[in-house]
Parts: C-alpha cells; structure tokens; sequence
C-alpha cells in the first residue's frame, strides 16, 4: 500500500517520525548497553587483581578524584550535549563508564560474585520491562516523572542523614524507596526518548542519543545497586 492510496492508514509524516524514533533508540540502548559492558569490564577485571583492589580501596584520595570525576563527565554530557560532536560525546562517555568500573569494583568485597550476577539479571529483566513499558504507552508519564524525581530529591537527603545516623530500619527504607523511584525514573525516561527523538535538531542523534544513553544508564546501574543492597548475599 503506498503512501499516496487515500486508503492508506499511515501517514508519510508518522512513518518517518517512527524510523526517526527507531533510528534514535536503537542508538541510545546500543551506546547504554556498551557503557554496562565498560563498567562491567572495568570492575571484574579490577576485582581480579588483588593488589590492584587492595591499592584503590586504601587510596581515598584516589577514590574521591575518580567520584569526581564521574560528576565532571555526567555534567560535560548533560551541559554541553548542543556543543559536543558524536565522537567527543562517546568519548566522554566511555570514558565516565570505566570510571564507574572502577568504584564499582569494591562490591566484589562486600557481595559474593553469585548474588551480584543474579542481581544483574533481575535488574536488567526490571529495567527491560519498565523501559518497554515507558516506551509504548499512550499515558503522560511526566506526573509520575516529577513525582519520581521528588522522591530521589528525598532520596539523597536521606542518604545524607544516613551517614551520620547509622539505622539499621533506615537504611532498609532507602533501599525500597531507591528501588521505587529508580523504575520509576527508567519509565519516564524510556518515554522521554521517543520525545526527544522527535524534537531534537537535524544532525545532532549521535551526540544526543549518548545523552539519552548516560539517563537511562544512570537508571540501570542505580536500580542495580539498590536492588544489591535489598537482596545481595554478603561475603
């Protein structure tokens, strides 16, 4: 059926927002899930090594420069996304997923290896499902969006008192709220994507999309931890 039988259902205009759409998504999971290997590599390979490990968690001035600079990367991609060309984008995202390997490594101390794969897998089956979910649904997320984002503005506040009042009931709290907000967030920027892909700038879906990729990203590995702390069997 062509475009131009008045019979056709499909509009030239909604096909090619939807291979726009496909295009862009395709290259936001494709730069997220490469960014999940690089952490992935990153922190195995420095959990193999035990003088390497023994050297970073001794370090914390080493530690603090790393967390540093993740903040430095995350707000480069966030601030700069109109500036960067595709290539500088995915250099510095790279560049911030290995760094994240490299913090990320410590939890081979703490979680036997078995209960950080099976975490992994149930994250990722959480993540794929609430992705999906915010991908193809007709309904505005953008009130669940503000609400979740309330919620992680709560989340980090409670974190910070967390610190200095060591409760075993509130710890247990931000872990299930994390949990929450977190799949929340994955839902409403799953649906964000598709809106972004329609209503960015004509030549710039390489470095947006790696814009889209550090949000979702963020989703992924924060669900991860979160979900490590809830059910993670400790060594």
């Amino acid at each position: 059926m062509s475009w131009n039988d008045p019979s056709s259902s499909v509009s030239p205009v909604a096909s090619l927002s939807d291979e726009r759409v496909s295009s862009f998504l395709s290259k936001v999971y494709g730069y997220m899930f490469a960014g999940l290997l690089i952490t992935a590599g990153v922190a195995y390979a420095i959990a193999s090594s035990e003088l390497v490990l023994t050297l970073l968690v001794g370090n914390r001035l080493l530690i603090w420069a790393v967390i540093f600079a993740q903040f430095g990367a995350v707000i480069a991609l966030s601030s700069m996304r109109d500036r960067l060309t595709p290539l500088s984008a995915a250099a510095v995202f790279i560049v911030y997923s290995a760094l994240v390997g490299v913090t990320t490594s410590v939890i081979f101390l703490v979680f036997t290896a078995g209960s950080i794969a099976q975490t992994f897998i149930v994250t990722a089956g959480m993540f794929g499902a609430t992705a999906v979910f915010g991908t193809v649904t007709k309904r505005n997320l953008a009130g669940l969006g503000q609400f979740m984002f309330m919620g992680l503005i709560g989340l980090i506040l409670a974190t910070i008192v967390g610190l200095f009042w060591q409760s075993d009931a509130l710890q247990f709290v931000i872990t299930v709220v994390g949990v929450l907000v977190f799949t929340g967030l994955t839902a409403w920027d799953a649906q964000n994507m598709r809106q972004l892909a329609l209503a960015m700038p004509d030549g710039r879906e390489g470095t947006y999309a790696v814009v889209g990729a550090l949000s979702l990203y963020l989703d992924f590995v924060n669900l991860f931890f979160f979900l490590l702390r809830l059910t993670g069997r400790r060594n």
